[in-house]
């Protein structure tokens, strides 16, 4: 593309290409364990199916539902950030993908801002539109993905982890499968793949820092942003309190030291009351995917975050 250095294209592309590998490979393990119903993951065994798509490639095929839904919803998130910078006439990169050759084979993706934002409302738009093309994403890979599932009583208490369920999709689930439990629905690797896009949504709509949340709260409230940054890092302490989970804990930590102040913004016009309906939008967006307590690891004792 001109004007983007050919080396930061190479970079990009190459972080994209193996990123789609290791999703496409960790989905190919989804795939098997869900078709034996077995528990989507196994911590000391799914590195081996590295070993496995380099004896036999074609088992990579297997993985695409998982890998494709994923990454189609993390670069419609990427893509609504860079599309608003654009309308906005601000310089930003085209996203960077976060390879990983564990658990869901990605920890996401992100772009960079080259260029200053000049008021609330470009700020406001460039925050949300990435969650809300997100979430237009996630939708029908959710519906679509719950519809290829199915329940397998007692797969719980086969799994050593256990994930949380967000609001909106136990909701669908109860539609779908009346009466059964979260823990015994096998979820197929669409549907798991549109749980990390309920989750990444509800992640990067927290209130606080340079995440997505942070810029709307600074676009609506300006320097009161600092209060509700710190309220968020408290309830983070005391959600990691209640439920242990210490990813919890480690953001809390991080955000305590990073993420209780916002860049400023010269132009701080009020927003107009479509945007504050978008605020509002966010949030009941942010309620629907939130999960107080996304993976805990289970004992034959009970559960230990």
């Amino acid at each position: 593309m001109r004007g983007i250095p050919a080396g930061r294209l190479l970079l990009q592309a190459a972080l994209l290409l193996l990123t789609l590998f290791t999703t496409t490979a960790l989905g190919a393990r989804l795939a098997q364990n869900f078709a034996a119903d077995l528990p989507p993951f196994d911590l000391e065994t799914d590195i081996y199916i590295f070993l496995a798509v380099w004896r036999k490639p074609a088992l990579l095929l297997d993985g695409l539902p998982y890998s494709l839904t994923l990454l189609g919803i993390l670069l419609a998130h990427e893509f609504g950030h860079y599309f608003a910078c654009q309308f906005h006439q601000i310089r930003a990169s085209l996203p960077y993908f976060l390879p990983v050759p564990l658990g869901f084979g990605t920890f996401g993706a992100f772009i960079r801002l080259r260029s200053a934002i000049r008021s609330r409302a470009e700020l406001f738009d460039v925050g949300v539109a990435g969650p809300l093309a997100g979430m237009a994403a996630t939708l029908p890979a959710l519906g679509i993905g719950l519809a290829l599932s199915r329940v397998a009583p007692g797969l719980s208490e086969q799994s050593d982890v256990s994930f949380g369920t967000p609001l909106l999709m136990r909701a669908v689930e109860w539609f779908l499968f009346p009466g059964a439990e979260a823990g015994d629905i096998n979820l197929h690797p669409v549907a798991r793949a549109a749980w990390i896009g309920l989750l990444a949504t509800s992640f990067n709509l927290l209130p606080v820092g340079q995440f997505d949340g942070g810029h709307l709260v600074y676009a609506r409230f300006g320097e009161k942003h600092r209060w509700v940054a710190l309220a968020t890092i408290a309830g983070l302490f005391a959600l990691w309190a209640l439920t242990h989970f210490h990813g919890w804990l480690l953001l809390a930590l991080v955000m305590a030291w990073l993420g209780r102040k916002h860049f400023a913004v010269v132009d701080d016009t009020p927003l107009g009351p479509g945007r504050r309906a978008l605020m509002v939008l966010s949030a009941v967006i942010f309620v629907l995917t939130f999960i107080p307590a996304p993976v805990q690891y289970n004992t034959d004792q009970g559960f230990i975050p």
